[in-house]
């Protein structure tokens, strides 16, 4: 994260004897990302955050990725894919998208997740509907529709709902942040961001928790283990740095407008490897006295794009089957654009009243079970309203 954060107790000096009321000392962890060459955080725990009594391999199937091929522009509706009545933010996610940099899952939760962390790279939360506590190690974190959550690699966490909860999560094979292009070489947020430090919110208090035998899961490279820890994770009385998880809500983002069409890199709200996320938002639109306020067709010959539409009216594909809910998938290679006839209907508009989450990414998207069971067959000849028999 670019600024630093202090929560609960911690000593005045990093590393020297901190101790608990009974005169013992509290076990340090420092966590860090890029070995020691880069963001960190020193927490200190009641326990021992190394004492496992237990691992076992967890056995997982997400099912096979499938390359999109024959190359087709695709839509997804999310709303079509069932959950039990128990699922959690963890163990019930659907994957619909992946590659070797990112993997793309939904879920409508209902029920407590296991303790979780991800050891392969951070994680991103966008909250379609509904809202939750997230408990990690730093603290808690209550979310609700409209928030971005990032959590930090090897972050332990666990989503409780608050009745029903829609996310999408992107599992990153690296780390997740603000643009470099808003930052300052300290990390300062710059003016010209569509962002700060006001509009983001971390822990601000340690969650303590009791408990012996804790079952957590982890993902990493090779699969899931479970570890038990002698003792619960959640013991941390303290901790001060700059790695943490955050959250940020969309309606936060302020757009950036210009007299023509501005590109969709003005929107950008976050950086992954080799992928991007960004913010389409209410917003007032071009105001050239000849602008076309709608998107120009375009060729991204060096990413896939992906739309999850979450609000409002998304003015460029109106009469295409798009809803709230849905996902488009425009990949390279094929040239998109709006709807038929909707670049000479958007003339002389002045506000356009949409939210939509975008992720482009820089290697091809393939097709996971829960893409396979929402597609809307007939989205790729939106465009020639004609089938491929005419």
């Amino acid at each position: 994260m670019p600024y630093y954060r202090r929560v609960g107790e911690i000593p005045h000096k990093r590393h020297t004897q901190f101790r608990n009321p009974e005169g013992g000392l509290y076990a340090e962890e420092l966590m860090g990302v890029e070995g020691f060459s880069n963001d960190s955080a020193l927490l200190y725990h009641r326990g021992l955050p190394t004492a496992i009594v237990d691992a076992v391999a967890v056995p997982e199937d997400r099912g096979p990725l499938q390359p999109n091929h024959p190359l087709k522009p695709r839509h997804f509706k999310s709303q079509d894919l069932k959950f039990g009545a128990d699922a959690n933010a963890v163990d019930d996610r659907r994957r619909l998208f992946g590659n070797a940099d990112v993997t793309i899952g939904f879920v409508v939760a209902t029920a407590p997740s296991p303790l979780y962390r991800n050891a392969i790279g951070d994680e991103l939360l966008y909250v379609q509907r509904g809202s939750a506590r997230l408990e990690t190690i730093y603290g808690v974190l209550d979310v609700a529709d409209g928030d971005y959550v990032v959590i930090p690699t090897s972050c332990t966490y666990r989503v409780i709902p608050n009745g029903e909860i829609t996310l999408m999560a992107l599992e990153a094979r690296g780390h997740v942040g603000p643009p470099k292009r808003y930052l300052s070489n300290k990390g300062q947020f710059l003016e010209h961001s569509p962002y700060c430090e006001r509009d983001i919110r971390g822990p601000e208090a340690p969650l303590l928790v009791e408990g012996e035998d804790v079952e957590v899961l982890v993902r990493h490279r090779a699969g899931l283990t479970k570890y038990t820890y002698a003792t619960h994770p959640f013991d941390v009385v303290g901790w001060d740095g700059c790695l943490y998880p955050w959250v940020f809500n969309i309606r936060d983002f302020e757009p950036i407008t210009g007299r023509v069409h501005q590109p969709p890199p003005v929107h950008q709200t976050f950086e992954g490897p080799n992928f991007v996320v960004c913010s389409f938002c209410p917003r007032k639109v071009d105001y050239h006295p000849e602008s076309i306020p709608v998107p120009y067709n375009h060729a991204n010959v060096d990413s896939d794009e992906l739309m999850f539409y979450v609000g409002g009216n998304y003015e460029a594909r109106k009469g295409s089957g798009i809803s709230i809910g849905s996902l488009s998938l425009h990949p390279s290679g094929f040239t998109h654009g709006p709807q038929p006839g909707a670049a000479e209907a958007s003339i002389g508009a002045d506000y356009f009243d949409e939210t939509a989450v975008m992720i482009d990414t820089f290697a091809p998207l393939e097709l996971g079970e829960a893409a396979d069971a929402s597609e809307d067959p007939g989205y790729a000849w939106t465009w020639s309203r004609r089938g491929p028999n005419g």
